[in-house]
């Protein structure tokens, strides 16, 4: 099931093996991984709750 992460990405949930909300050097972004590879990362965002939040909003969207 494809979801569309933002105005240029759709991602394949099917093969989204895992995700990660990391802190980077400019913020703190999700990430998304089929096996070991990182095949997108998401907007920036200022804390872990708005992260945690947008995930789950975009998850069950896909519902």
């Amino acid at each position: 099931m494809f979801i569309k992460l933002n105005e240029r990405v759709h991602l394949n949930l099917d093969k989204i093996t895992r995700t990660k909300i990391d802190h980077v050097e400019d913020g703190i972004r999700v990430r998304f991984y089929e096996g070991q590879d990182q095949v997108a990362k998401s907007k920036r965002f200022e804390n872990i709750e708005d992260a945690t939040k947008w995930l789950e909003d975009l998850l069950y969207s896909a519902k």
